[in-house]
């Protein structure tokens, strides 16, 4: 490539007598102001390839900095992959010591990353650009200032992946294309088409670099650009990108609100397992795994079902989604099953992408992922070889169990805890209170036992466990691994629904048993009726 020089020239008049680039530099200054892109001092990485996009939005967002007060910062991201990628750089280092932009290079070999990692080479591109925004970020910020990342998608780049995403079976969020903003990541030229780009940068008499592979038909959104949507300028309806990104505008606004139903759905019917380790163990997640990801989420599918069937498939996807840290083989198949799963009389099971199963009983649906430890084992209490341990309880002492959460035990005194003889003993699910002094044997933490019973009313009537949690719908297999709180045969409490009437505190208490449990399968999640 020859060495490209640095032209600041006058501008173009437009036909209406304003300069061209005035009227496309408030183009996008009005974007950006219309969707808060950038705030009086932010820090603000542009990436620069050196292509025409990319320097339009250099140029356009130097300029800004005049108009308000932000820190602007260019970085260029070698590949290792075309020959004439040094020279791509060096020009892109000219264009930012003419404009007084600092520069950042960073250089990396995406083939060889694409192969460590096991991805395409333009995801692999795309994660190294990012990784090099982050590390630009980080070592320039300072004190509370907001970091933004501006990137040059340009309104035919959004038609092009709307046209793509729609060619593949996409739903609303893929229509909706490239989003204006998305988190810390804005796009100013999602305005533009390329034709004004490329007039903007004519006139203002900057030249760019090319790249050849740009042109080839070789890469599937390259032949959208190159033949599909020309036709639709020329043949079908003139302005057809503008009218998409309109499109994609409306979409967008009607995905966002969908999202937000979603998500309520989603606290009504699904409740999420999250793992829980004791504070003495110290646990490598795997790659793969978020912070914030569950080992299994408790569906009532039935219910779930009586919701329209948009809003529900939307709600067994989130709940996907909520499983594993990738999206793209989960297809519309996938969510049909767990629709039919749902709807199914009797127990099934089905397995699902990334080893996350699903399977039925009652009218709840249970999801489960396997990681590192065996969470169907933790969960649904499969393995017939584990050793389920039992716990005496000698307060106060706090217990963990694997799979059920931790379990706190305190004694109280009962005028230090209710002051007035006859106030009400508060409801809270995974808090409990018992008398303590009605405690005949030793208390176990346990798994159930034949014989166990649980005393229901005031007039002592009895109920086998077995029997309240089949009343209950207790999943069969979660029946045998779900600890339970005894005394003897008689059961003070079924974590996560009721406690034995028989172990209630009343006027004449005065050793009060205190039981917290937090986290695991039930630690705040259940939302069975409290008896």
């Amino acid at each position: 490539m020859e060495d490209k020089g640095i032209i600041m020239s006058g501008k173009l008049p437009d036909e209406r007598g304003s300069t061209m680039t005035d009227i496309t530099y408030n183009k996008v200054v009005n974007f950006i102001d219309k969707h808060q892109m950038i705030k009086a001092g932010d820090v603000v990485a542009v990436g620069v390839s050196g292509g025409a996009d990319s320097v339009c939005l250099l140029h356009i967002l130097w300029r800004l900095s005049g108009q308000i007060p932000y820190r602007l910062l260019a970085v260029h991201v070698d590949h290792g992959v075309r020959a004439e990628s040094a020279q791509d750089a060096a020009y892109v280092r000219r264009l930012c010591e003419t404009l007084n932009v600092p520069f950042y290079l960073h250089r990396a070999d995406m083939n060889d990353y694409a192969a460590a990692h096991g991805i395409s080479a333009e995801e692999a591109g795309r994660q190294i650009r990012y990784k090099a925004f982050e590390e630009v970020l980080a070592g320039t910020q300072q004190g509370m200032q907001r970091c933004r990342v501006a990137v040059a998608h340009n309104a035919d780049d959004r038609a092009e992946t709307m046209l793509f995403h729609l060619f593949r079976g996409s739903g609303i969020k893929g229509l909706s294309s490239i989003r204006p903003v998305r988190e810390s990541v804005i796009r100013p030229l999602l305005c533009l088409e390329r034709t004004q780009i490329e007039q903007y940068l004519a006139a203002q008499g900057l030249d760019y670099c090319r790249d050849s592979t740009n042109e080839e038909d070789a890469y599937t959104r390259n032949r959208i650009r190159h033949h599909i949507l020309p036709y639709a300028e020329r043949e079908i309806c003139s302005g057809s990108v503008a009218h998409m990104g309109e499109l994609a505008d409306i979409l967008s606004e009607t995905e966002s609100y969908l999202s937000k139903q979603t998500e309520r759905l989603y606290e009504t019917y699904v409740e999420e397992i999250m793992p829980e380790y004791p504070q003495t163990e110290k646990k490598q997640p795997v790659e793969t795994d978020r912070i914030d990801m569950p080992v299994s989420l408790r569906i009532h599918g039935t219910a779930l079902l009586t919701e329209d069937p948009a809003m529900y498939k939307r709600v067994f996807l989130r709940c996907m989604e909520r499983l594993t840290p990738y999206r793209k083989d989960i297809t519309g198949q996938h969510i049909a099953d767990l629709v039919n799963l749902a709807a199914q009389n009797g127990s099934k099971e089905l397995s699902l992408p990334y080893g996350i199963r699903a399977y039925k009983e009652y009218d709840r649906l249970f999801l489960y992922r396997k990681s590192g430890e065996n969470i169907e084992t933790a969960i649904t209490g499969d393995d017939d070889t584990a050793i389920r341990k039992e716990y005496a309880i000698e307060p106060p002492t706090e217990i963990f169990v694997p799979g059920e959460g931790t379990y706190s035990f305190t004694l109280l005194e009962n005028d230090a805890v209710f002051c007035k003889k006859q106030q009400n003993i508060p409801e809270n699910r995974y808090t409990k209170w018992f008398d303590y002094d009605k405690i005949t044997t030793s208390v176990l933490l346990r798994t159930r036992r034949q014989g166990d019973y649980l005393t229901i009313d005031t007039a002592l009537h009895t109920k086998s466990v077995k029997q309240y949690m089949i009343n209950e719908k207790i999943p069969k297999r979660q029946r045998d691994s779900m600890y339970i709180l005894a005394d003897g045969a008689h059961v003070l409490w079924v974590p996560g629904y009721r406690i034995s009437q028989g172990y209630k505190v009343d006027e004449s208490t005065k050793r009060i048993l205190q039981v917290q449990l937090r986290g695991g399968f039930h630690g705040g999640t259940n939302r069975s009726t409290i008896e």
